[in-house]
């Protein structure tokens, strides 16, 4: 990935006027998203993983999390990549990674210190992986350091979330991440705390809206895997109007609209 390109996205990241960023899980919805006007796609690991008949979050994905990137840096679209926990606790190995991602096309990187057994991977360890990625990819590729202290461990985590986030930042993040964060108070007192280093906080249907995280000072607000399960259960909603004789939703793409997504890939 370019230099450019790289600043292109971190330019994005604006605390007040946050980069709304939607995840996709195969070529199809990232073509769609990009053709319906979103500039920079994420990777959701739930949808990569659960297309492919995998568990997330447990490094199974390391080969279709690739083979993913590589066709969707074809799009003329700025491509983030969620790789869960790096698919190794070796830095070196992550690097590599990132190093491939990197030769892809891929402008961003969303790491998580989140372990498969619930829980979190040692802070310092962490880092040491954030560092080798940043000496690696640094200023090529956007960092995203996610902790999952309230993802796995509830609310309350105030104190420890603020520990990690500053030692991955001076790990060499470019931006930071907390999945299940909502109340925004304890935001707002991040952002302030985190100065010019964006904070990440994923939607939530039952969350603050944009327009209250935008307050708050959030610099990106990511969709994570909701767009792949909201297409899950339009699916069965299709088929069952199928069944009852019921019409369908409108906004269905047609047959012709959907094949124009292949164009981006040729």
């Amino acid at each position: 990935m370019t230099k450019h390109a790289y600043d292109e996205f971190r330019a994005l990241h604006r605390a007040g006027a946050p980069l709304l960023l939607p995840n996709a899980w195969d070529h199809a919805s990232a073509a769609a998203l990009a053709a319906a006007g979103f500039r920079a796609v994420g990777t959701t690991s739930l949808g990569v993983a659960a297309a492919a008949g995998l568990p997330d979050g447990t490094g199974a994905t390391r080969a279709e999390t690739v083979r993913l990137a590589r066709g969707l840096t074809r799009l003329d679209a700025l491509i983030s990549v969620d790789v869960e926990g790096g698919f190794s606790d070796e830095p070196e190995d992550v690097a590599a990674l990132a190093a491939e991602l990197a030769e892809a096309g891929a402008v961003g990187i969303n790491i998580e210190d989140g372990r498969a057994d619930g829980t979190l991977r040692d802070a310092g360890h962490q880092a040491e992986i954030l560092t080798a990625v940043r000496e690696t990819v640094g200023g090529r590729v956007f960092i995203n350091a996610r902790t999952d202290t309230y993802w796995l461990r509830g609310a309350g985590r105030s104190g420890e979330t603020g520990e990690r986030l500053e030692a991955y930042r001076g790990a060499g993040a470019d931006g930071v991440f907390v999945p299940g964060l909502r109340d925004l108070r304890t935001i707002a007192d991040l952002t302030s705390a985190l100065g010019d280093t964006p904070l990440n906080i994923l939607h939530a249907p039952d969350g603050p809206s944009m327009q209250e995280l935008s307050k708050a000072g959030v610099a990106r607000v990511s969709c994570g895997s909701l767009l792949f399960r909201a297409a899950l259960g339009a699916a069965v909603t299709a088929v069952r109007s199928v069944a009852d004789g019921l019409p369908q939703a409108e906004g269905i793409p047609s047959y012709a609209e959907t094949q124009t997504l292949a164009d981006g890939f040729a």
